[in-house]
């Protein structure tokens, strides 16, 4: 049997931190890592639970205190390390977080693989397709993915009422740092963003007052509650041994700072917000959805769209042939002023002569069409008449 590292023989235990494993969220793996923190020279075997999203570690499997633990909500990537070590059997993993490189050593190349399957299905809440693994493996991520999916939708939507509201009124401005949240959950957002600050002001458990929570480091999470009270004459007061008067609760919280030489200062949390706009569309070949970043230059104007050519000839039809609307309705009752008449059998080129004689010349003319194209019974009753005329002026002529 190989033997230990010296460098693991050398790390001494460390102090355990409060927090049972009965406290702790569902566990979905569990076994030995040899862990190198980014500020740390030394490697330390610990052993490892991945409970929730966040990996807790531990002196040794019996421990019921974990020693240290990561949050994997600062997750940026997980790679293989190709570098050797000296035992030939082991395998390395480089976790890297928001805040550093963290080095893993594992037992083994199965074990690198779980490792990876159980962290990557845990933050990215989907099962890792390029990894090594065995059928029941698989399905072991998939209930893992969809507990922790459940674990994360109670945790959005708890069952317990929520603080109660103040029942007296604030006077001044209230401070950025307010947050109507309970002990516990002020407890929650102050551990989970220590670089946002490390004191904020809440209401208070009997909704007539209000609360100060501080949390500090050492060897742990110190957390500490002071009460603050509205006096009658106006103001409000620091509840300690020696009560503090405070004109505005922007007192209070300099008082705090000042008294702690700024080792206190007000968690004040920033939303993120996008500097881009950004949209999803699916590619019309293969169906893949993919995230698009709008564009940042103004859209162009749409050009003018020409005027319609019905509009054109309606206007100039009207113009040339406005004088003409008393002989339009005589030669053709009953019909629309613009609209042409269908075809019909060219009659007789005399006829057409004598009738389209006083017409306008113009091909564009509406009342030559009109009369270029007649119905067949007009057709017929002017030809009538015409060759009644003729034989009233040949019989005139005899």
């Amino acid at each position: 049997m190989p033997s230990q590292p010296a460098i693991l023989m050398a790390a001494a235990p460390v102090k355990q931190r409060s927090g049972t494993r009965a406290q702790l969220p569902p566990c979905y793996y569990e076994g030995y890592l040899e862990k190198r923190g980014p500020k740390e020279k030394i490697s330390r075997r610990l052993w490892t639970c991945l409970c929730g999203n966040t990996l807790f570690f531990f002196n040794n499997a019996k421990d019921t205190h974990y020693v240290e633990k990561m949050d994997l909500s600062g997750f940026v990537s997980l790679k293989d390390d190709c570098s050797r070590d000296r035992n030939l059997e082991a395998a390395r993993l480089i976790l890297r977080m928001k805040d550093g490189e963290t080095k893993l050593t594992v037992a083994n190349l199965e074990a690198r693989e779980l490792w990876k399957g159980f962290l990557q299905s845990v933050v990215d809440l989907s099962v890792p397709s390029c990894l090594t693994l065995l059928p029941g493996q698989v399905q072991m991520l998939r209930e893992v993915v969809d507990r922790e999916r459940n674990r994360r939708r109670a945790a959005r939507t708890p069952t317990r009422a929520p603080p109660s509201p103040l029942s007296v009124p604030l006077l001044g401005e209230i401070p950025s740092c307010f947050r109507p949240v309970s002990r516990t959950e002020a407890e929650v957002l102050l551990e989970r963003h220590p670089d946002c600050g490390n004191m904020l002001l809440r209401p208070g458990r009997d909704g007539s007052s209000l609360a100060v929570t501080t949390r500090q480091d050492l060897n742990g999470s110190v957390f500490r509650h002071y009460r603050v009270t509205q006096r009658e004459q106006g103001g409000y007061v620091i509840d300690v041994e020696n009560p503090i008067p405070c004109a505005t609760l922007h007192d209070v919280i300099d008082a705090l700072v000042e008294k702690t030489a700024g080792t206190l200062q007000p968690f004040l949390l920033e939303e993120p917000y996008e500097e881009n706009i950004t949209f999803v569309s699916s590619n019309e070949e293969n169906g893949e959805r993919i995230l698009h970043c709008a564009p940042s230059s103004p859209l162009p104007k749409a050009p003018a769209l020409p005027p319609k050519q019905g509009t054109q000839k309606s206007y100039h039809t009207h113009t040339h042939t406005h004088t003409h609307t008393h002989t339009n309705r005589s030669v053709c009752p009953g019909v629309e002023r613009w609209k042409p008449l269908p075809r019909s059998p060219a009659p007789d080129r005399r006829i057409l002569s004598a009738v389209t004689s006083p017409v306008p010349s113009s091909p564009s003319s509406p009342m030559r069409r009109l009369v270029l194209s007649p119905s067949p019974l007009l057709a017929q009753s002017l030809t009538e008449e015409l060759k009644m005329k003729l034989e009233k002026r040949r019989t005139s002529q005899d």
